[in-house]
């Protein structure tokens, strides 16, 4: 076998190891976290049902308290959306969709739509329970895909592990600013 021939077969090697590698990994991730806060599950979802108050508990928002914020519709009902633009690269820019409401079942979904510094889709949600007439939980998850080969990110990139304690910091301070 000549050195071209061993040099050829070395770079497929190369180049087909890493994607077949990629067959076998997630495309699809969750990050969830909860928190139990002691006020009334109806009083809970009202207040983080409102995007706007996102900025006295997200841990996004308090990386970066001079964003500019440009809030569009009716706050707390579906098509309000709150924009973001930050010079922050930890922040960046990019807008969150209110997409459903369920005020019976205490629960929200946003759509998340990041333009800087990369572009992604994404879905967020909040969901409130009831532990008993005072105390609430509090469920916020986020969940996206990754799309095959790109999904070879997963090997070095831990997203529970990433967004999971900017999460809980946030819960926490949900649970502050509530419980006051």
């Amino acid at each position: 076998m000549t050195l071209g021939r061993k040099i050829s077969i070395g770079l497929i090697g190369l180049v087909a190891i890493p994607l077949i590698v990629a067959l076998f990994l997630p495309t699809q991730y969750q990050v969830e976290r909860t928190i139990d806060i002691n006020k009334p599950a109806s009083e809970v979802f009202d207040f983080i049902r409102m995007l706007k108050n996102q900025d006295k508990y997200s841990v996004w928002a308090k990386k970066d308290p001079n964003m500019k914020r440009i809030f569009t519709g009716q706050d707390g009902n579906i098509g309000f959306i709150s924009r973001w633009e930050s010079s922050d690269q930890e922040v960046g820019t990019g807008e969150q969709e209110i997409k459903m409401v369920n005020a019976d079942a205490l629960e929200m979904q946003t759509e998340l739509r990041f333009i800087e510094p990369m572009e992604a889709t994404e879905r967020s949600y909040m969901k409130v329970s009831s532990l008993d007439q005072k105390k609430s939980k509090v469920i916020w998850g986020f969940d996206g895909s990754i799309p095959y080969p790109s999904n070879l990110i997963c090997l070095f990139m831990n997203f529970d592990e990433l967004i999971g304690k900017d999460f809980e910091e946030g819960l926490s301070n949900l649970k502050v600013v509530l419980e006051r």
